[in-house]
């Protein structure tokens, strides 16, 4: 054969396929890419509309305007492990749990202006007891002020909440109110932030109820500005009526008429909800399998309302056959 000059490779023959070539034909067979479904949505954001919501600030008209928190999965693992961890360190001393504090990332939701979004959150070096979590230590402040300038660096969203625990005796009702302490500091954080683009949310948690139910036990609140009365009389946090005083006190503490409930929502990606379909499917079945509700001490005192529940409704059933 005549050598090539240069040592140039020879011409693609007719049968011979290119680079781009090969890149489109792979393109064509491969499926067209799943739409992010609205969890993945959650972990995203157009900057310029977050900013235009912050601006527009609905939420200054309006003492109930935010109905709704979405909390990702990191967000309620590092709580859930803060507030465990009060839990065990008073136990190990002898004494009772210890109350345990600390700062909630996230930002507003410009695509559902009524929910908040809790991204992450960051624990606080405070320790208390008996509903009396104050953040007013002046080596407190600095950790906040240092920690929020770090994170200024490498997030985008912003200190918008705060988390405590309620680590009290189990009973009938769980422990997540605000006192009279939780109130005053959840109000001051709602006059410095709210005004500024940025509205504030308070979670409790009940560590003791949630290690009992196997399950995370919290809720969020947000709280009435001065001289704001609900319309409704006896309304509680949660919307429903309550005419006994007593029963009131006990759940939602002496400020029961001066805040009010959001619901809760957890989420996350649609890969992460894969692994954890799987790991539920195969290794914790036997946790549901042999769990017994009735031994609950809420499900046992809310068992004869249910009771007499369902005879009424078989009263109406057989009323209208």
């Amino acid at each position: 054969s005549t050598y090539r000059r240069n040592n140039s490779p020879p011409p693609p023959t007719s049968t011979s396929t290119t680079m781009d070539e090969q890149t489109r034909i792979t393109d064509a067979k491969s499926p067209p890419a799943p739409a992010p479904s609205t969890s993945d949505l959650k972990y995203t954001f157009n900057h310029d509309a977050l900013q235009k919501f912050r601006d527009s600030k609905p939420w200054m008209e309006d003492p109930k305007y935010f109905e709704k928190v979405a909390v990702s999965p990191t967000a309620i693992m590092k709580m859930m492990m803060h507030c465990h961890s009060g839990v065990e360190k008073g136990m190990k001393k002898g004494g009772n749990p210890i109350e345990v504090m600390g700062l909630i990332l996230g930002r507003p939701d410009p695509n559902n202006p009524k929910t908040l979004i809790l991204t992450d959150v960051f624990p606080l070096p405070i320790e208390g007891f008996e509903t009396r979590v104050i953040a007013d230590d002046q080596d407190v402040i600095n950790h906040m002020i240092s920690l929020g300038e770090s994170l200024e660096k490498c997030r985008h969203e912003k200190f918008m909440g705060w988390y405590h625990s309620h680590p009290f005796d189990v009973g009938a009702h769980p422990q997540c109110f605000l006192s009279t302490t939780d109130l005053t500091t959840q109000l001051q954080w709602q006059r410095s932030e709210d005004p500024h683009g940025n509205p504030f949310v308070a979670v409790v948690v009940d560590p003791l109820r949630s290690l009992v139910k196997n399950s995370p036990v919290l809720q969020a609140f947000r709280v009435y500005p001065p001289g704001y009365s609900s319309p409704v009389p006896n309304e509680c946090p949660d919307g429903t009526i309550v005419s006994d005083e007593k029963s009131r006190l006990e759940r939602w503490g002496a400020c029961w008429n001066r805040y009010y409930v959001l619901e809760m929502e957890f989420f996350m990606s649609n890969l992460a909800r894969r692994v954890m379909g799987t790991l539920t499917q195969n290794f914790l079945w036997m946790r549901v399998v042999g769990s017994t509700p009735m031994l609950e001490s809420e499900n046992r005192v809310r068992f004869p309302d249910r009771v007499f529940g369902g005879v009424d409704k078989v009263r109406k059933v057989a009323m209208e056959l």
